[in-house]
């Protein structure tokens, strides 16, 4: 399919302030500059200002002296007296309630927003909504009948169907028990993959990110602390998200050939070739990989008398305190960042607890892994 989207980025200069009842109110003051197409997540614990920021973009609170450009299109620009209202400006708006009209069908919800956009700059089919959000079967159904997950999807295609050249969403999974959550995250990737929308996400959940987002944006009391490649900024050990039992890093791997009689597929990407349990993909279709950081083990030689199938030449590129009697070793995988949580008294025995085993080449024992996308 073509993308609609050309991807020459979103911009963003936004200042909020927000009264409070405490001592100080809170500030918003953020400068974007993100891809024009694919997932970009605003990551970050409550209250950094993710919701804020994004109701800013929409047009739903107005930042001072902002300005907010889409792939060419400005919408803010308070230096030339430029202010789009909310309703002209081509966006879909997805909450953490579907907020979905209960008299209305699932078909007429679709067409609530769609019958208020003109013909002409409708760039998304109904019936292409309608199919990647697996809603064929909803269609004359009443949302009061439908599961959590249902309605959610119906929400995203409902916004999808206005057309918007950027979509918003605002936590759209936080209400969602693990289940509901696991049956609606394929689609987003859908979306990401087949729409070429660019999607704003806001979350606090970094499965979530890992699983989506291309470019991360972190928020920490109103202000970008980093902004980045995802598989970066989750490697990085001077950041929280390189820490703890959660830490993981992603890899982008294609797919090179399967092994029907194990029940594993092959796939390589520029630090090697991984063992991955068996997908129905053909061979050059890509893979989107998590591997935790607890989940790899280091040695000083191959070893082949092992159980494990993953093991990768890496150089050790830095190494971190990670819980009490741990360290993070962060990895090179021939450009792509690993990361392996081992014990100190591991890192003593090989040798790699001294800013010396910097540049050091050992051997990463991949023991699992899991496929995102």
């Amino acid at each position: 399919m073509t993308p609609f989207i050309q991807p020459m980025g979103i911009k963003a200069r936004l200042k909020v302030v927000r009264p409070s009842t405490g001592d100080h109110g809170f500030k918003l003051d953020v400068d974007l500059n993100l891809p024009g197409r694919q997932v970009s997540a605003l990551f970050g614990p409550s209250g950094s200002g993710k919701t804020t920021c994004l109701r800013a973009i929409a047009g739903l609170d107005r930042a001072a002296d902002g300005y907010v450009e889409v792939n060419g299109e400005v919408w803010q620009d308070d230096t030339n007296d430029i202010f789009v209202p909310t309703h002209q400006r081509a966006l879909g708006y997805v909450f953490q309630d579907a907020a979905l009209f209960a008299h209305l069908s699932v078909a007429k919800n679709l067409n609530y927003g769609r019958l208020r956009v003109p013909v002409t700059p409708q760039r998304v089919p109904l019936e292409q909504v309608v199919e990647l959000l697996g809603l064929a079967s909803l269609m004359s159904r009443q949302p009061g009948t439908l599961s959590g997950g249902e309605r959610q999807r119906v929400a995203i295609a409902r916004a999808l169907a206005t057309s918007p050249k950027l979509m918003l969403m605002d936590e759209p999974l936080a209400s969602l028990d693990s289940k509901r959550k696991a049956e609606i995250l394929p689609y987003l990737e859908k979306l990401r993959d087949q729409l070429h929308i660019p999607i704003l996400y806001v979350s606090h959940a970094s499965d979530e990110v890992a699983r989506l987002a291309d470019h991360l944006v972190l928020l920490d009391a109103g202000h970008v602390t980093d902004s980045g490649a995802t598989g970066d900024l989750m490697t990085r050990l001077d950041l929280s998200l390189a820490h703890g039992d959660a830490a993981s890093a992603i890899v982008h791997a294609t797919i090179s050939d399967h092994e029907p009689a194990y029940h594993l597929t092959l796939a390589n990407f520029p630090g090697g070739r991984l063992s991955v349990p068996q997908q129905m993909r053909a061979v050059g279709q890509p893979l989107r990989i998590r591997i935790q950081a607890r989940d790899v083990s280091l040695t000083l030689a191959p070893q082949t008398d092992t159980s494990i199938l993953n093991i990768l030449p890496v150089r050790v590129t830095a190494i971190s305190d990670d819980s009490p009697g741990q360290v993070m070793v962060r990895l090179d995988a021939t450009g792509t960042p690993l990361l392996a949580r081992i014990t100190r008294k591991s890192a003593d025995t090989l040798g790699l607890a001294s800013a010396l085993a910097c540049g050091r080449v050992v051997y990463a024992q991949v023991k699992g892994v899991a496929i995102l996308g």
